[in-house]
């Protein structure tokens, strides 16, 4: 009996622990994989394949972290998706301010260019700012702006949309026209299946959409993401 209890009261402590996990999220905010189990998710700025080369501030752990009302439409984009054995891939969702702290300090340190072959090779550091690649604020801190791709449901690879997830360049922006009709194709898919669920484009990225009359449009949170 003694032993049963002690395992009892450690299975407790356990669910207890997990539940206030769960909990910790501000009202209206939920663990997109709660809402869609099968969701892939890849935050890159939880590692290091990302502009910066480095563990974002505010990345704790790759759990999505989302507003309800976007994670119930987004579901919806996924399940039209399946019908046609396409899935979504989602690399930002909610974004803590202190991580675009982090962006903004990594963008004044003009000596940091260590992966500025892949992400923007064509673009000064110092004109980062002006050029509106790095800004004080962003969409993401708010909950509902998502950064995602189509993959193929068959073998979990992206669409090829024409230039890397998080590029800095004119080659990322929806409508920029030196690619093939096979890029264009798959870019134009993505733009409409989100839109036809209520997410507006951003021009200049592809993967970049913003549910539309946003829960939180004023607000600008900074809880982790763990």
């Amino acid at each position: 009996m003694k032993y049963k209890t002690v395992f009892q009261f450690i299975l407790f402590a356990f669910l207890a622990f997990g539940f206030q996990q769960k909990q910790h999220l501000p009202e209206g905010f939920v663990y997109a994989k709660d809402i869609i189990n099968d969701l892939d998710v890849e935050l890159r700025y939880f590692g290091t394949n990302n502009f910066v080369g480095d563990t974002i501030d505010g990345y704790n752990s790759n759990k999505l972290i989302i507003t309800r009302t976007t994670a119930e439409r987004l579901k919806l984009v996924q399940e039209e998706l399946y019908s046609n054995n396409l899935c979504l891939k989602v690399y930002d969702g909610y974004r803590p301010q202190r991580a675009v702290n982090h962006f903004i300090r990594w963008a004044r340190d003009l000596n940091d260019t260590v992966n500025k072959s892949q992400f923007y090779p064509e673009v000064n550091k110092r004109n980062l700012f002006k050029e509106g690649y790095i800004a004080s604020r962003s969409g993401h801190s708010r909950g509902s702006t998502l950064d995602l791709t189509i993959t193929d449901g068959e073998t979990g690879e992206p669409l090829d949309m024409g230039s890397p997830y998080d590029f800095f360049g004119q080659q990322s922006w929806v409508n920029y026209k030196n690619i093939t009709e096979k890029q264009k194709a798959n870019r134009q898919r993505l733009q409409t299946v989100m839109l036809k669920h209520n997410f507006r484009n951003y021009s200049k990225e592809w993967w970049h959409f913003t549910l539309r009359w946003e829960p939180f449009p004023k607000t600008y949170f900074d809880f982790e993401v763990e």
